[in-house]
């Protein structure tokens, strides 16, 4: 592994996808397309199939980006989960450059103003990325955060990801070295920085916040086995890593855990309002 990150986001027992592997992100070629399709059909269902305007409305929903992307990548997600009643917002990150530290501190302050507004805790769906930040949020601050859905999330290993993220990273910290502000430096992904960001997405979830991790066998960045955070209900895919964004078949899977995650909000609450 090139120096940049530190040793300790890469544990023994996980692998960096080799070459073989990235190829298989060509897949989201057809996974896009696949999108098209189903979308004209999906909005030509809703609202009747899905009840108008359900319960889950009244839930938000945030969606945070992977490495290097933004909100834009995440838009065709953001717009299905509408179709199923859900109210989503963005994460407001344009391009996830930047320390993962400050990039959690102000999506803290993002999720503050969406639970103000809506008065109630909000569903958070991260991908790759996005998803560690998600986790090490909820953990900070589980009065904000009621459930959490990672896509090709590698939380036990942040550095099981193909060489060419490493060499991005490389990049940014050169580029941070230079002058340049708002990327990561060394002491994002090897200094104390690091290690209290990797800490934090490894500590025990506080009761009350639910967790599916999303995963693919076929995922070419990262080693899948690094998404099976013991805390988290497993549901595997068939998709490519960027892919993950957009394939209907994880579309439908996110939809369904952010229904899962408010019935058992929803029953917490009642159990409390019972005692």
């Amino acid at each position: 592994m090139a120096p940049t990150l530190g040793t300790f986001l890469l544990p023994e027992g996980f692998e960096r996808p080799g070459l073989v592997a990235v190829l298989r992100e060509g897949r989201l070629v057809g996974e896009a397309g696949r999108h098209v399709v189903w979308a004209a059909g999906d909005r030509r269902r809703a609202p009747a199939s899905y009840g108008g305007r359900p319960e889950s409305f009244r839930a938000p929903v945030v969606l945070v980006p992977g490495f290097l992307a933004g909100d834009l990548t995440l838009r065709l997600m953001a717009q299905a989960l509408r179709r199923r009643g859900h109210r989503t917002y963005r994460s407001q990150i344009h391009a996830n450059v930047g320390c993962t530290a400050t990039a959690v501190a102000e999506l803290e302050a993002r999720l503050e103003a969406v639970a103000l507004r809506r008065g109630s805790r909000v569903q958070v769906v991260g991908h790759s990325l996005g998803g560690l930040i998600a986790r090490g949020l909820a953990v900070r601050r589980p009065d904000l955060v009621a459930g959490i859905v990672t896509m090709g999330s590698p939380m036990l290993a942040p550095a099981a990801h193909h060489a060419s993220l490493t060499r991005s990273v490389d990049v940014l910290v050169r580029l941070s070295r230079a002058g340049v502000p708002g990327l990561m430096s060394a002491e994002c992904v090897a200094g104390d920085c690091a290690r209290q960001s990797f800490d934090e997405s490894r500590q025990p979830l506080p009761d009350g916040v639910s967790f599916t991790a999303i995963y693919s066998r076929r995922d070419g960045i990262v080693d899948w086995r690094a998404c099976l955070d013991p805390a988290a209900e497993a549901v595997e895919v068939r998709a490519s890593h960027v892919g993950m964004a957009v394939d209907p078949r994880v579309v439908e899977q996110v939809a369904a855990a952010l229904a899962r995650h408010r019935d058992l909000d929803s029953a917490r609450s009642r159990l409390a309002g019972s005692a």
